[in-house]
């Protein structure tokens, strides 16, 4: 079976291809002093909590964080006897392009998610994936990966609104049931949802305008469905978009 791994800035993701679905999901905080015994033991125990059996052939690890790719080698070495398939190196090939400026690093996760939009959904395509950051990716007709847009994602607004006002308190992110809010907490809610789909549906209007051609909106990450509750211009919402772009990579490399 393969190991797909998806190392974000807040949270580690580690889900079960067997050929044809994802077995299981598992999500732990990021955390770059994690030890690969440490990681072993929660993913072998959520294993056997599930009632599946560990038996990992291969690993594909993304990672936007360098210093736990580390730890994550080990992991796969000591405790399923292989070499891991590393997104963004040089021995791991894409099977599409990207067009960026010289000497510009793409995130790994951007590169999957684009694998997977242009394997699922064709080209011209604008990805908006929900994380620490909310990051829009610009996939063209040949599902060449060609830039995008990198905004502050939800949770690291609010963050930075509690961090900067004192007085203001944590909240979480949801749908007013107003657009004026008559308490501290629905007008800092009211300020995030409706700003962000402001902003989701200013920066699709700006790159379609840009672009000059129909465009498909992707959406992924956790707070997609939230934001298309408020009419943000999304055409489709693929939960697993980064895993299923990891599995095609994989698979592409494995090609002779």
């Amino acid at each position: 079976m393969l190991l797909c791994i998806d190392c974000g800035n807040t949270n580690t993701v580690f889900s079960v291809w067997d050929g044809n679905r994802f077995l299981t999901t598992l999500r732990t905080s990021t955390a770059y002093q994690r030890t690969a015994d440490q990681y072993f033991v929660w993913f072998s125990t959520l294993m056997q909590h599930h009632g599946f059996k560990i038996d990992i052939s291969e690993v594909i690890i993304s990672s936007t964080v360098p210093r736990v790719v580390f730890n994550l080698r080990v992991l796969t070495d000591r405790y399923f006897n292989t070499r891991p398939l590393v997104v963004g190196k040089p021995e791991c090939r894409l099977p599409v392009d990207v067009r960026v400026d010289a000497g510009t690093a793409v995130g790994p996760d951007r590169l999957a998610n684009t694998v997977a939009g242009h394997d699922l959904h064709g080209g011209d395509l604008i990805i908006v994936d929900f994380g620490t950051a909310t990051n829009f990716d610009v996939v063209d007709s040949d599902g060449a990966y060609i830039g995008g847009v990198i905004a502050p994602g939800v949770n690291l607004s609010l963050e930075a609104l509690h961090q900067a006002a004192a007085a203001l308190p944590h909240v979480d992110v949801t749908q007013p049931e107003k657009v004026i809010g008559t308490n501290t907490v629905a007008c800092m809610q009211s300020g995030v949802f409706w700003g962000y789909v402001g902003l989701i549906n200013g920066i699709v209007d700006k790159i379609k305008q840009e672009r000059g051609r129909p465009m498909k909106v992707v959406a992924t990450g956790g707070l997609a469905p939230l934001f298309e509750q408020g009419n943000a211009r999304f055409d489709v919402f693929e939960d697993n978009l980064t895993m299923h772009g990891l599995t095609v990579i994989h698979a592409f490399n494995k090609e002779e």
